[in-house]
């Protein structure tokens, strides 16, 4: 007897966890039943099938590793307004289209990129070459060409006569090979008012855009991945290196590359010297200034008068790195979250709620590069889509057994919806997080941020390790990821924007 009343008590609390999950999600103050029928229609389309056969379309090689403006980036971007049309959703882009259109140059990189250092020998220099991903990845916007000179360590690469700072001052890079840090000797989270101010410092375009203006004839950017977020100089070659290519540069020159480092931290006084290496470089690339940039962008038109001109924006970047020189597939980052993106437009789309509230669906281009896909939509929104309320973006929610959402803290009256969502269906173990947002724009929010729209960005985490890289790699493939993370999230992004959309 007992049993029995276990059992029905069960079954009583588990009917009563699903009532309010699809109260929670349709706004259930004035759903019917019809309108929860719809959301279990909705929430039951977004499996690990469909998502994981749109990552595998999308890292394909006929896309070409998505570097945008690229004709492989332009066919993915057609291949996914084709499904946004085939779901019933309209397009949100210029003239009645799917895409906005911009400016964008871009470098393709060749096969046939080399470096090597020479070293004494007694029959004369010999050569140590090194190897691509293990050791370099050719610069994905260096311009083409070959250069043997010698090695100059200029700390960060920076001249800043405000700071008084310049660590070019009583160096000579003419015709040299420069080799130089990311980023800057400041924490931005630790130390926000002194970054501020070193800040336009930290770019990578304006550490080649420097190396070429004291003449340098070569890059060695200690940064071992593949990064098309640089700036394009004719006549500059550069070249990402890892720890192997820094120590071997170092060797035999007195000084221990981690302890320069913490000077430079420390006192923040340059410390750049000749390093006595020479250097053989050899990058081939092909770059195109003519290049055009695409967003795709779609909506669902809220119904009700009152609130229709109210926009959710849900988004990822869809672009990745193109080739390097090999195939770039970009799985993870960013297919996983286009794939959970569309999978969450095609259930509302087909599921039949009516959100009240407009839905804009936007895939950018551009986030590799300078995360100026998201700029220019901003400095463009179209006229209907203008008043955002809010925008939850995808990045990297491929692979992990965690979901990560930055700036949960900062927007505590957007993360409600997903709380609410959570607690009541898919029980994710989710680590809210803050985004300072002070240092250059890594993600497609934070040009949102600072454009006073409310953001949240998930991301998936704690993957177990493999025994290679896999960020910004060619190891970046449909294989290493985690399909039932991925479809867990689209669904508790489902039930919080019907929330916040007040489907009906």
């Amino acid at each position: 007897m007992a049993d029995m009343k276990k059992s029905s008590l069960a079954r009583a609390t588990l009917l009563f966890s699903i009532l309010v999950f699809f109260a929670l999600i349709a706004g259930w103050a004035k759903a019917t039943d019809g309108a929860a029928a719809k959301v279990q229609v909705g929430w039951k389309s977004i499996g690990e099938a469909v998502l994981m056969d749109t990552v595998r379309e999308l890292c394909s090689e006929k896309y070409s590793g998505r570097l945008t403006g690229t004709k492989g980036y332009n066919d993915s971007a057609e291949w996914l307004a084709g499904r946004l049309a085939g779901a019933g959703l309209k397009p949100g882009g210029d003239g009645g289209a799917f895409f906005q259109e911009f400016p964008n140059p871009y470098t393709l990189v060749l096969p046939g990129a080399e470096l090597a250092l020479q070293s004494a020998h007694a029959d004369g220099p010999r050569e140590i070459p090194y190897e691509i991903e293990a050791d370099f990845f050719p610069g994905s916007t260096s311009d083409s060409g070959e250069v043997t000179a010698g090695v100059v360590y200029v700390g960060y690469g920076i001249t800043a006569p405000e700071l008084g700072y310049d660590e070019y001052a009583g160096i000579d890079a003419r015709d040299r090979i420069v080799l130089m840090e990311p980023e800057v000797p400041v924490d931005p989270g630790k130390q926000p008012q002194e970054f501020a101010r070193w800040r336009p410092y930290s770019f990578h375009q304006y550490k080649m855009d420097n190396a070429r203006a004291h003449g340098a004839a070569g890059v060695l950017y200690n940064y071992p991945i593949v990064n098309p977020n640089c700036s394009f100089n004719a006549g500059l070659l550069w070249t990402a290196v890892g720890d192997r290519v820094v120590a071997d540069i170092f060797a035999g020159s007195g000084r221990d590359h981690g302890r320069v480092l913490k000077a430079l931290w420390k006192k923040r006084r340059p410390r750049s010297f000749a390093t006595g290496r020479i250097a053989r470089m050899k990058n081939i690339s092909e770059h195109h200034p003519e290049g055009i940039g695409r967003n795709v962008i779609a909506c669902m038109e809220g119904s009700d008068p009152a609130l229709r001109d109210e926009v959710i924006v849900l988004s990822a970047h869809l672009d990745h790195l193109g080739r390097n020189p090999s195939l770039m597939p970009g799985a993870n980052d960013n297919a996983s979250g286009v794939a959970v993106v569309m999978a969450v437009a095609e259930a509302l789309a087909r599921s039949g709620l009516q959100p009240r509230r407009t839905v804009a669906f936007i895939f950018f281009g551009d986030e590799e590069q300078g995360v100026r896909g998201s700029e220019f939509y901003l400095k463009h929104v179209p006229p209907h889509l203008k008043k955002m309320k809010a925008l939850i973006n995808l990045d990297g929610v491929g692979r992990g057994k965690k979901i990560h959402a930055l700036a949960a803290k900062n927007y505590p009256g957007l993360w409600k919806y997903f709380a609410r969502a959570n607690r009541a269906s898919t029980k994710l173990d989710v680590a809210r997080g803050y985004f300072h947002n002070r240092a250059r724009p890594r993600l497609d929010a934070a040009h949102f941020m600072w454009a006073g729209v409310p953001t949240i960005s998930f991301s998936a985490g704690d993957a177990p390790e493999l025994p290679y890289p896999v960020y910004h790699t060619r190891h970046d493939r449909p294989d290493i990821l985690t399909p039932g993370i991925m479809a867990d999230l689209g669904r508790l992004i489902f039930a919080a924007l019907a929330d916040l959309a007040e489907c009906r």
